[in-house]
């Protein structure tokens, strides 16, 4: 079944030139890119879509990492592209990401971990939704 997933190619991996290399990695693992655009979130836009981590202690140093530079935004579709994606990008700490998954290969921190991708199909509506609105989503 296709479905959808928000994928964020981060700060860091924008300022380290590896924009060309993501989408690469996306088409290559047979994922249709039909939406993206690049952004550069205000502070209070960061808060706004991390803002079910709230309460969490990382919840103001995602922000301040998320709103500090450009980020390219981008919707997959695929037939189970959420946990392709994931398996892709590999765990969200970067030492304990399998070999060969973007984590590994190209991320310095936990949270500047170069991508990030949705978790379920609920996360990924609001997601999308929050960057994109239906005019802009193609290849419907």
């Amino acid at each position: 079944m296709k479905e959808r997933t928000l994928s964020i190619i981060k700060p860091d991996a924008v300022g380290k030139g590896l924009i060309g290399e993501m989408i690469k990695r996306f088409e290559q693992a047979g994922f249709k890119i039909v939406a993206m655009k690049m952004v550069h979130m205000s502070k209070k836009e960061a808060e706004g879509f991390y803002a079910v981590h709230k309460e969490r202690p990382f919840f103001e140093s995602v922000t301040r990492f998320m709103s500090s530079g450009p980020s390219v935004v981008m919707v997959l579709e695929a037939d189970n592209v959420i946990a392709r994606n994931r398996e892709l990008m590999g765990a969200t700490n970067y030492k304990e990401a399998a070999e060969g998954t973007i984590r590994r290969e190209f991320a310095t921190d936990i949270e500047k971990n170069v991508v990030h991708g949705s978790d379920a199909p609920e996360t990924a509506a609001f997601e999308i939704g929050y960057f994109f609105n239906a005019l802009e989503l193609v290849g419907v």
